[in-house]
């Protein structure tokens, strides 16, 4: 496959609209086994026990494991912003900063134990820190008031990740495609990267989607998603570049570190000799610590040519669109999907 074709013809091409109903009861593929080797999960659709006339969603969006065990998980929807489970798919509460557009959702441990959410909704440009319960306790300030953008620049920021000192890094993946750099009191300090049209630029986006600490090496490192250039790139807490992965077929969202391993949600997917962006083709990919794939949860398995990796499809319609995937502490997994219906996260259990 030329790479170089494959990206330009990847961000220049509308996806196709895509909607599948979901079956109340014994849905398609429910308790069906999927992914490879050692990480095969079991699909339970009927995990989440939300009752949508309550507490519906729109996009649901992206999700995180609470140290007590709560689960919260994010959607678009201004009723309920946020969604409160336990593992068995109990809803605990809901709550709501009636965000609109509300996309990012990260959840950070301070020093002292205690625990945030930072969420970002990309439609008034609006990055909260929140306690657990919803109140807000630092709003980051629109970069055209700080001197990090002009007036007329885009700010859509998409995502968030906070360094063990506290800095705060936000994505702007549907903005300028800057990562912007802030520390714990909310001060700009820095940002790198800026819009790109070229196929392979590294350092600068065409979708910097998602943004997390890798803390697997002797140095934490800043990994961003590259979703139209299916990549993801690692760099300094400074902005450095330092390595990418390339997912040819993948439209990947936010990375995942647990673990040893790095997970995520292909939102859009490949066809097979058509390797534009299409929706309802999406599924869950995991990486091990060198970056290589190891699992598609509802994809065809990975498959290299020596060092480098086949195109990635989706082998069974078990999801549409995955914008996140959660992984808790006992290695399941919580797949969200944006423009599927209105449907709630599927659980994936581990297998032994």
């Amino acid at each position: 496959m030329n790479r170089r074709r494959f990206a330009v013809g990847a961000a220049s091409t509308l996806v196709a609209p895509f909607v599948r109903a979901e079956s109340k009861t014994a849905p398609e593929f429910h308790g069906e086994i999927v992914g490879h080797g050692e990480f095969r999960f079991r699909v339970d659709k009927l995990w989440s026990k939300a009752d949508a006339a309550r507490t519906p969603v729109k996009d649901c969006h992206e999700m995180a494991q609470a140290a007590d065990g709560r689960l919260f998980m994010l959607t678009n929807h201004g009723q309920n912003n946020v969604l409160i489970y336990d593992v068995k798919g109990a809803l605990l509460e809901s709550w709501t900063l009636k965000f609109g557009s509300a996309h990012g959702l990260t959840l950070h441990r301070e020093a002292d134990g205690r625990e945030f959410l930072y969420i970002t909704d990309p439609g008034s440009g609006r990055v909260a820190k929140t306690t657990l319960s919803g109140e807000i306790v630092l709003e980051l300030e629109h970069p055209s008031k700080n001197g990090a953008y002009k007036a007329v620049e885009d700010y859509k920021p998409t995502e968030t990740a906070v360094a063990p000192n506290g800095d705060i890094y936000v994505a702007d993946g549907y903005g300028s495609q800057y990562v912007l750099r802030f520390d714990k009191a909310g001060k700009f300090l820095s940002k790198f990267g800026g819009k790109s049209t070229q196929p392979v630029n590294p350092g600068r986006f065409m979708q910097a989607h998602g943004v997390a600490i890798d803390t697997r090496g002797e140095k934490p490192l800043l990994v961003v998603t590259e979703r139209i250039r299916n990549e993801f790139n690692w760099f300094t807490l400074e902005g450095e570049h330092v390595r990418g992965v390339y997912l040819p077929g993948a439209y990947v969202s936010r990375p995942v570190i647990h673990g040893k391993n790095l997970y995520s949600g292909v939102c859009f997917g490949a066809k097979p000799n058509d390797f534009r962006m299409w929706q309802g083709r999406g599924f869950v990919t995991i990486l091990d610590e060198a970056g290589k794939v190891v699992s598609n949860p509802g994809g065809q398995a990975p498959a290299y040519d020596g060092d480098q990796l086949k195109v990635m499809l989706q082998d069974k319609p078990v999801f549409n669109n995955c914008h996140d995937v959660c992984v808790d502490t006992q290695g399941d997994l919580y797949v969200c999907q944006w423009n599927s219906g209105g449907v709630y996260p599927y659980k994936l259990h581990r297998e032994a």
